[in-house]
């Protein structure tokens, strides 16, 4: 069924869709509409038989979902940014005892400074905790990605973070296609655990495990998203037989087929650099983009496989590895290991920064061109952070560096001399 909903709704729905037998959240922004929308779903008897915990944090929320799902209950989640980083503990745990919980991640930055807009900060620093991630470019997909993330995470034996950017999806009003309760019925099966706390069969689940085998069990997360390389597109395949839509996967090619120079990104970003690819490819540029889906596991071998032809690869990211630079470009960079091409990491929209077409065909331009600086932060005032070194340099007392360079942005009053 067609509907304008919006983001953080369809999501909530396609949850509500999937049967969950416990939700349980702490309310953070930019996830809070979705975890109020279940909230409302199960107060008002349309999502039943469903418990809907009320948390007193982050880690409660990912303990909660822990021992309920342990207890055999098909759990969900959601959260953001520095709740996130506040269930980290237990969120390592959920992956190691192989519990396929479902958690919706609206990507939002971390302080400090604090910042609530989008970037994808949160969930990269949780990219080797063991739970498969996947990326949404639009609200159709994220809601897509969480019925087929159910499926996933049950035959997998592992969790599941469907990640949505922020706002620029949790919070957009768009048209969706919103399946039934017998389409879905009919693609996720009911939850049948792996393992299961029983008074009557009593086992230990998370007992302490020495160095004569928690290497062997760190393995075996390994070899489980290794499987799930395999049976993520098969899911996705199904869903399409089932729905009629190509949604999830491990990747997605646009306009690769000739290409020259392919761009590599992820998440809602993906709609810009289309737009600008177009309006590229009309003057003449043979420009295309790859577009990840799953992030962990990484495709390794088909992310080769869609680059193998092009000259040069730019990879945009809205994440940054401080000493380092790019997260995701890393990950790229090992797909091309023992290939000669030319490869660019581009930073962009961190804290919510616009993406711009013009800036992104600027940046593109002189990719073709081979001029572009192996690391590239798009759109940084480099005058802003030029004065900022230059006080640290001559040991002036600024206070904390965020507050400095927003006076010399103006946005709070100057300093009184």
């Amino acid at each position: 069924m067609l509907k304008q909903t919006e983001g953080s709704r369809a999501v909530a729905e396609a949850v509500a869709l999937s049967r969950p037998d416990v939700i349980c959240a702490y309310p953070i922004s930019p996830q809070t509409h979705i975890v109020e929308a279940l909230g409302e779903l199960v107060k008002d008897g349309s999502l039943a038989p469903c418990e809907f915990v009320n948390v007193e944090s982050e880690f409660a929320a990912m303990s909660v979902a822990i021992g309920a799902s342990a207890a055999g209950a098909r759990a969900y989640t959601a959260t953001a940014s520095q709740g996130l980083l506040f269930m980290a503990e237990a969120v390592y745990n959920a992956s190691g005892l192989g519990l396929p919980i479902v958690m919706t991640v609206a990507n939002r930055a971390i302080g400090a400074p604090i910042n609530i807009w989008n970037d994808h900060s949160d969930s990269m620093s949780q990219r080797d905790c063991g739970w498969i991630q996947l990326f949404a470019e639009t609200n159709q997909e994220a809601l897509d990605l969480h019925i087929q993330a159910f499926k996933i995470a049950e035959e997998m034996s592992l969790p599941v973070m469907v990640c949505m950017d922020g706002f620029i999806l949790t919070h957009a009003y768009e048209r969706v296609d919103m399946p039934t309760q017998a389409q879905v019925d009919a693609f996720l099966p009911p939850y049948v655990p792996r393992q299961v706390l029983d008074p009557a069969e009593p086992v230990s689940i998370g007992a302490m495990v020495g160095p004569e085998a928690f290497t062997e069990v760190r393995y075996l997360a390994h070899a489980r998203q290794m499987r799930a390389l395999e049976r993520i597109p098969q899911i996705a395949a199904e869903f399409k037989a089932q729905f009629g839509r190509d949604s999830g996967g491990l990747l997605h090619c646009y306009r690769c087929e000739d290409a020259h120079t392919i761009v590599v990104a992820l998440g809602s970003v993906l709609g810009t650099i289309k737009d600008t690819v177009d309006a590229m490819r009309d003057e003449g540029e043979r420009i295309g983009v790859l577009g990840i889906t799953s992030f962990r596991p990484f495709p390794l071998a088909a992310v080769r496989e869609a680059l193998v032809h092009a000259e040069r690869v730019v990879v945009l990211e809205k994440s940054f590895s401080v000493g380092l630079g790019g997260i995701l470009a890393n990950d790229v960079r090992m797909a091309m290991s023992g290939t000669r091409r030319n490869g660019y990491t581009v930073i962009a929209g961190l804290g919510g920064r616009a993406i711009t077409q013009a800036s992104l065909q600027r940046i593109f331009t002189e990719a073709i061109a081979d001029t572009l600086e192996p690391l590239t932060f798009l759109d940084m005032d480099w005058k802003v952070v030029e004065r900022q070194l230059e006080r640290e340099r001559s040991g002036e007392r600024t206070g904390p560096a965020a507050e400095s360079m927003l006076r010399d942005v103006g946005t709070v009053a100057s300093r009184v001399s």
